[in-house]
């Protein structure tokens, strides 16, 4: 990685909730609320955008770990922003603080891993896995 991410960067995306992001399975809507999944892929892409500007040419992130607590509904049409920061960055390793939230709740809030790798380490791994 390229030397200048330090723990507290902060990255934040928002999002309206839209029927396409409720709770819903197998084409049948449980909730119209924001689904756990949703959240959980918000959280993943504003984690991301903490490391994009630091990896080197031939670098990727993976998601190594997410651990996330679910505390309060979205409804559709609800504007939820996502926060990450940083709270550890080793050599090959980012841990970030992820939090959802809207005006008048916490909807979600966690802990996501990512691991730093060549690209070829990932490429390897995957074909490994064929």
């Amino acid at each position: 990685m390229k030397p200048g991410l330090e723990p507290g960067r902060r990255e934040t995306m928002s999002i309206t909730v839209t029927r396409e992001m409720t709770a819903s399975f197998g084409g049948i809507e449980v909730h119209p609320t924001l689904s756990t999944v949703t959240m959980v892929y918000y959280m993943e892409w504003v984690g991301r955008n903490i490391i994009l500007p630091f990896l080197e040419k031939g670098e990727e992130g993976v998601g190594g770990a997410i651990t996330v607590k679910h505390r309060a509904p979205a409804p559709v049409g609800k504007q939820v922003t996502f926060t990450a920061e940083a709270t550890e960055v080793k050599t090959n390793q980012v841990v970030c603080r992820v939090e959802a939230r809207h005006d008048k709740a916490v909807v979600g809030e966690g802990t996501f891993v990512q691991a730093i790798l060549l690209k070829q380490q990932i490429r390897d791994r995957i074909e490994e896995m064929k």
